[in-house]
C-alpha cells in the first residue's frame, strides 16, 4: 500500500515540476523587434497566451499603427501573426516540438512596455502515463485540471495587464 501512495505522489510531484517549468512571464520593453523563445517539448502541445502594451492609452494617438506580433515555429513558419494591436490572447497546437519563437515589432521608435505571458501545455496521452490502470484516469484529471487552472492564471493575469493600462489611463485624464 505504501509503494502504490510513494508512486501515486512521486507522479503528482512530477506533474507539478513539468507545470512550473513551462510557464513564462515577463514584460519587455520594445523599441523596435523584441522576440522571445520558448521551447515546446512535444508536437500537438497547446500553446497559450497573451501580450498586453501597458501604457497605449497615454502615448498613442489616433493614428499608431499598433504592436506586431508574430510567433515562428521551429522550422521557420509562422504559426500565428496578429498586425495592428495593443494586446490579445493567443491559443494554438503546436505543429512540431522545438524552439519557438514569440516576435514583438514597433514601427515607432517610442519604447513601449508589454506585459508578455506564454505557457505551453501537455496533456499526456494513455502512453506517457504509468501503465497502472487505477492511475490513468486520475493522472489525466490532474493534467485537464492543471491545463484549466493555467487557463484561469492566463486569464488573471490578461486582466491585471489590462487593469494597469486603464488605471494608467484615469490618472492620465486626472491629471489635465
Amino acid at each position: 500500500m505504501e509503494k502504490r501512495w510513494g508512486k501515486k505522489w512521486a507522479l503528482i510531484c512530477l506533474f507539478l515540476f513539468n507545470w512550473a517549468r513551462n510557464v513564462s512571464s515577463l514584460s519587455v520593453t520594445v523599441s523596435d523587434m523584441e522576440c522571445v523563445y520558448e521551447y515546446v517539448l512535444y508536437e500537438g502541445d497547446t500553446i497559450s497566451g497573451n501580450f498586453v502594451v501597458v501604457d497605449h492609452d497615454i502615448f498613442w494617438s489616433s493614428d499608431h499603427p499598433g504592436i506586431d506580433f508574430t510567433v515562428t515555429s521551429p522550422g521557420g513558419n509562422t504559426v500565428h501573426s496578429l498586425k495592428g494591436t495593443s494586446g490579445d490572447k493567443i491559443e494554438f497546437k503546436a505543429p512540431r516540438s522545438g524552439m519557438y519563437k514569440f516576435c514583438f515589432h514597433n514601427p515607432y521608435s517610442t519604447p513601449e512596455t508589454i506585459a508578455f505571458y506564454i505557457h505551453a501545455g501537455h496533456i499526456p496521452t494513455d502512453h506517457d502515463l504509468a501503465k497502472d490502470e487505477h492511475l490513468n484516469p486520475i493522472n489525466v484529471k490532474i493534467a485537464e485540471l492543471r491545463e484549466a487552472l493555467e487557463s484561469v492564471t492566463a486569464e488573471q493575469k490578461y486582466l491585471k495587464a489590462r487593469d494597469t493600462r486603464h488605471r494608467h489611463k484615469v490618472n492620465e485624464t486626472e491629471i489635465q
